[in-house]
């Protein structure tokens, strides 16, 4: 949806809500203003129900705002911790190996398949070098 913003990693599985945040006022009958924090102060602070979520109180479901690392333009960059597992599908003609990767500030059920050969050239690091045959 155009300007639309999204915290966390983006496609339809991120997480869609940060906080929680204090209620200021109650404007109408569809809006609450809230108290946000400077690191986002480039956000209206005015929104509508249907964008808010009552805070029931399980902290593993907030997403903390401070170690999102946004940037001024409200963007942030997905930095991969570890490489969980590994698979191979076999496809009519070829084979495609992917990777289940945990990325900076989600949880393990927030690991993501990617595929192998492009985690392995944007990120090396996240693979054991490759071991020399012995003859």
């Amino acid at each position: 949806m155009k300007g639309m913003m999204k915290f966390g990693k983006n496609g339809k599985l991120s997480l869609g809500y940060v906080g929680p945040y204090e209620i200021l006022n109650r404007l109408g009958s569809v809006a609450y203003e809230l108290k946000l924090p400077n690191e986002v102060s480039v956000i209206h602070p005015i929104f509508h129900v249907s964008m808010l979520k009552k805070c029931i109180g399980d902290l593993v479901l907030i997403l903390p705002l401070e170690g999102l690392g946004v940037k001024q333009d409200l963007s942030d960059e997905e930095v991969p911790v570890e490489i969980l597992d590994g698979q191979v599908e076999k496809l009519r003609n070829k084979e495609v190996a992917s990777v289940k990767v945990l990325w900076r500030n989600h949880l393990v059920e927030g690991a993501t398949w990617e595929a192998e050969t492009e985690m392995k050239t944007r990120y090396p690091n996240l693979f054991p070098p490759p071991t020399a045959r012995q003859s």
